[in-house]
Parts: C-alpha cells; sequence; structure tokens
C-alpha cells in the first residue's frame, strides 16, 4: 500500500491543507474553484503509483479555512512547495482556475515545470470579445446564483453552480450520475460556505505581461483537456490555447462538461497516461 502524508502548512498566514503520495517525479493537481482537494480522488491515487504527488487545498476551500488579508493564490502554492521542498521540474495540472495558476507558475518558474495539463481553464488577459469570439454564456443562471448568494440560500446557490458547471450546457441533472453529481454538489457547498465568510481578499498576482503575451515562452509539452459540455466560454478559451500555444493538444471529453474527470476517470487518466508517455515523463 502507498504511504500517505498528510497536514496543514502555515503559508502566509494561513494553513493549508495537503496530500502527498508516492515517489519520483513530481506531480502537483491544482483544484477548480468550485471544488477542492477531492476533485483529484480518482488520479491522486492512480498516479501515486507512479509519481510524487501533491494535492492541495487552496485557502478558502475544503480544509483550508478563509482568514483574513489580501492574498494570492500563485505566493500560496509557490510557498507550500518550498515548504515541502518540492524543487525537481514537475507535472503541473490545473482545473479551471487552476488551469490558470499553472500557466503563470510555467511562465514565472519555467525551469520547475517539466508539462501542463490543463483542464477547463483560461488564461490570464484572454478577451474573447477583444479577440472576435462570439459566445454565449448561461447569463441567467450565473444572476440567479449571485441572487441566491446574496440572499443566503447557500443550497440554491450551489444548485444553481452544479447546473451550470456540472450538468452544463445542453444537459440536466437527469443525464448525469446522480452519486457522482451529489459528492460534486456537497465539495462545492462547502466552497460557498466559506465564501460565505468574506473573509480573505484575493489579489491576482501581477505581471508585466498577461499570459496571453507570452505564450511563445510556453515551449514545454501541454495537454488542453474540456468537456463538451462545457460553457462556451471555456471551450473557446481552449481553442484559442490550442491555437497559440507552440506545443499544445487539445482533447474534448464527451458526456461531460466543467468536471470530465470526476464523471470519466478512466477516460481521463488514460488521456493523461499517454500525454506524459509522449512528452518523456515515462510511467514507472
Amino acid at each position: 500500500m502507498l504511504s500517505k502524508k498528510t497536514g496543514f502548512a502555515d503559508i502566509n498566514g494561513a494553513r493549508l491543507y495537503y496530500e502527498l503520495a508516492g515517489e519520483g517525479q513530481p506531480f502537483a493537481m491544482i483544484h477548480a474553484g468550485i471544488s477542492d482537494h477531492r476533485l483529484w480522488n480518482n488520479e491522486f491515487d492512480y498516479f501515486a503509483n507512479h509519481y510524487q504527488v501533491l494535492r492541495f487545498d487552496m485557502r478558502g476551500y475544503g480544509k483550508s479555512k478563509p482568514v483574513e488579508g489580501e492574498f494570492n493564490i500563485q505566493d500560496d502554492f509557490e510557498a507550500l512547495l518550498d515548504t515541502l521542498n518540492i524543487d525537481a521540474p514537475m507535472i503541473l495540472m490545473g482545473c479551471s482556475i487552476g488551469a490558470g495558476l499553472v500557466i503563470d507558475f510555467a511562465l514565472t518558474h519555467p525551469e520547475r515545470v517539466k508539462s501542463l495539463i490543463l483542464v477547463g481553464g483560461a488564461p490570464a488577459g484572454l478577451e474573447l470579445e477583444d479577440l472576435g469570439l462570439e459566445v454565449e454564456e448561461p447569463v441567467e443562471l450565473f444572476a440567479q446564483a449571485e441572487k441566491a448568494f446574496e440572499a443566503n440560500d447557500l443550497d440554491l446557490t450551489t444548485e444553481l453552480d452544479m447546473q451550470i458547471w456540472f450538468d452544463g450546457m445542453g444537459r440536466t441533472k437527469d443525464d448525469v450520475n446522480p452519486t457522482i453529481r451529489q459528492f460534486a454538489f456537497d465539495i462545492n457547498r462547502t466552497v460557498i460556505e466559506h465564501e460565505a465568510k468574506d473573509l480573505g481578499k484575493h489579489i491576482r498576482k501581477k505581471f508585466d505581461k498577461p499570459a496571453t503575451e507570452c505564450f511563445d515562452e510556453l515551449t514545454l509539452p501541454i495537454l488542453l483537456i474540456v468537456g463538451e459540455n462545457d460553457i462556451p466560454l471555456m471551450i473557446a478559451a481552449t481553442d484559442y490555447m490550442e491555437q497559440h500555444l507552440p506545443n499544445a493538444t487539445k482533447v474534448i471529453m464527451s458526456d461531460t462538461a466543467h468536471l470530465p474527470n470526476m464523471e470519466h476517470p478512466q477516460v481521463f487518466q488514460q488521456l493523461v497516461k499517454d500525454f506524459l508517455s509522449n512528452s518523456g515523463s515515462v510511467i514507472k
């Protein structure tokens, strides 16, 4: 049985929960903004047989409680890596907000990154309107979710989030696995609870140029994964990255939205495994 280390690290005034398992090349997994470390339940166990896998809760998510004060997630991530003495070139996998984080990290510390896996994400600086891309968003559902949150109806807020992000475009709750949906609901309910505490303020780390203006620097292997039922913004962003990143491969996963690895873990794991093998990160 694989040994697993769990704990809390004191990071920039917060306590971040983390889990480490396995040995070998580091493989860090960063969750989406509607989830926490449990997003990677299947991938953490699977890839820990081949790599040293790290997953954690960003502050304000899961077991990492929000605290007062300004922060940014990249500083937190860098400090966590330093605290855990993870320095070798890493595989970085991020979903949604996590994808944006790993892009910024790879641009800031290219020597510390081996390859990227971006799931349903978009880079900083990408303005679809400026690019002449027209996408339709679930505007009404977003407005309803905001109204429910302002009314402190956290269950309704979570349910609307599930309709947007888990069910996705062209599907209803009747079209998805109810057990997996309930698990995703419960995780996101915790996110909403933390957000309702109104503690802490995330200030995105400033760079000389947005990520979109630095794509030519990202020559490392990149796998882009997006669900066919994800919101149009994420699909358009993935298309843009495929066209502008020098060494990117795009895969559209069928019958899934923003969290494809939760709905179809075996398909997702095989895609990642094949990508890592082809890009020089040998599966032991």
